[in-house]
């Protein structure tokens, strides 16, 4: 009976000795094995531009909640710039927004996402990101470049924003029907507004004086055909004025 007394004792003891090695592992008393996540295949395949293998491997590493923050960094970056070498513009992006929540200190992301707005046309972002870019890095050559080029484009677009629908002539002191007529529409506007402006450059460009009284002459001519013309039946108001900056402007426009 002792002896039965003894064995159950010691069952005991061992089952409490296990339970309390198990809490003490849970609480922290002794490290528990981590498992290392390796990007390596990751950073390797994207290098290798191996869309297939760091597909899988860049995967194993961005999707595993054990990885690194830095190693996560360095997975997103390499496969964002694998997705843009294959204008995957939109993954692209999303990799390099992530990689930047993470770390936004890294001005040649900024720039490089900056580049993938462009592509996708919003010049605005682009901008943003170049702007970023710089303010990490102010000698960064490639941000001040592409910043400098898209701030003139900017200004472009507000200038021809600034006139978009307003021809060459004031609207407020507008006699003639066709003028009217060209004020009230916003395309008819602008061609009207171009043809103008090529004209003027054409003169400017003109070899001597007479070609360019010439080139006057011809511009006067138009002007009292489309005045004449319009109202009439089978004239066409926008046809005429788009043959005529066709005729401006070259074959090729």
């Amino acid at each position: 009976m002792r002896s039965q007394n003894l064995i159950r004792l010691s069952g005991a003891v061992a089952l409490c000795a296990l339970s309390l090695g198990a809490a003490h592992a849970a609480t922290g008393g002794e490290p528990a094995a981590v498992v290392q996540v390796d990007v390596a295949p990751c950073l390797a395949a994207a290098a290798a531009d191996d869309m297939d293998k760091a597909g899988s491997a860049c995967a194993s590493v961005i999707d595993n909640e054990k990885t690194a923050k830095a190693d996560l960094v360095k997975a997103l970056v390499a496969r964002g710039a694998l997705y843009a070498r294959h204008d995957q513009v939109d993954r692209a992006i999303a990799d390099d927004s992530r990689a930047l929540q993470l770390d936004p200190t890294l001005a040649d992301l900024f720039n490089a996402r900056g580049e993938l707005w462009l592509k996708k046309g919003d010049k605005p972002k682009a901008v943003q990101d170049f702007g970023a870019a710089l303010k990490i890095d102010p000698n960064h050559e490639k941000a001040k470049a592409n910043h400098k080029a898209m701030a003139r484009e900017l200004e472009r677009i507000g200038a021809q924003m600034a006139v978009a629908g307003k021809p060459s002539f004031n609207c407020r002191s507008a006699a003639r029907t066709v003028e009217k007529a060209i004020c009230a529409n916003r395309e008819l506007a602008d061609l009207d507004r171009e043809i103008f402006a090529s004209n003027a450059r054409a003169i400017r460009e003109a070899r001597n004086p007479a070609e360019a009284k010439a080139l006057q002459r011809e511009q006067d001519e138009f002007i009292v055909r489309r005045n004449a013309g319009f109202g009439r039946p089978g004239y066409d108001l926008k046809k005429a004025m788009q043959d005529r900056l066709q005729r401006l402007n070259g074959v090729d426009g």
